[in-house]
């Protein structure tokens, strides 16, 4: 690594405990439209835009691509079941980490296949003085969600930072396939129900059992990943 300028950020399952609530609203929205589906199975979608995952469970259990109304009409439903649940907090150690991080003089920006308004609004409020607004991918700005790495690429882009000079902080498959196929140094910390090995075999660098733990650990991953 050249230097560490940048750490890129996932938002959901990494700085909000949000996935609980992902998931739920999600299972509902899909148990309404009559697909089959778990709620543990949204951790393994996690990162998907939600065009992309309407069309993954369209295709799987109705054989068919939805239409632009449809995929409208579900994330509209998506939407308003998961601003019907309590609201995500900040998960624990994520700010911690966040100061350390800002007073070594290193930028962050989140990368996130979310686009609901009411987490991405929340930034600031949760870790004030931390994030500039224009520091942030989101579903949005994509047109290839995770495991493309075009929001990694993205991201590199509006940091103007080569993959060398940045490291992925990841909670999700797809989103360490998207990192590592962006070719950048990453880090899963592993909040949710799903088997570490798995991260390990998609190629993640270094796992974490949680924020707290990462948090804690910073200043020795930090001097390990400069001197590699």
């Amino acid at each position: 690594m050249k230097d560490l300028k940048v750490v890129l950020f996932d938002m959901d399952g990494v700085l909000f405990d949000s996935m609980k609530n992902h998931t739920e609203s999600w299972y509902l929205t899909m148990s309404k439209w009559n697909i089959p589906c778990t709620k543990d199975e949204f951790y393994l979608h996690e990162g998907r835009t939600g065009a992309g995952t309407t069309r993954l469970l369209f295709n799987r259990e109705l054989k068919r691509e939805p239409s632009d109304e449809e995929i409208k009409a579900v994330y509209e439903m998506k939407t308003f079941h998961f601003n019907a649940l309590p609201k995500a907090l900040p998960m624990p150690g994520a700010l911690e980490l966040l100061q350390k991080i800002k007073a070594q003089g290193i930028e962050v920006c989140v990368v996130t296949g979310s686009g609901q308004v009411s987490l991405l609004s929340r930034l600031d409020s949760a870790f004030p003085g931390i994030f500039d607004e224009k520091h942030l991918v989101s579903a949005r700005d994509v047109t290839k969600g995770k495991p493309d790495p075009e929001p990694y690429l993205k991201a590199l882009k509006l940091m103007n930072v080569s993959a060398d000079e940045a490291i992925v902080i990841e909670n999700a498959p797809m989103g360490v396939q998207s990192a590592k196929a962006a070719d950048i140094f990453t880090v899963t910390v592993n909040t949710g129900p799903l088997d570490e090995k798995m991260f390990y075999d998609l190629g993640t660098d270094k796992l974490y059992p949680s924020m707290q733990s990462l948090a804690d650990n910073w200043s020795l991953l930090y001097a390990e990943i400069i001197n590699q």
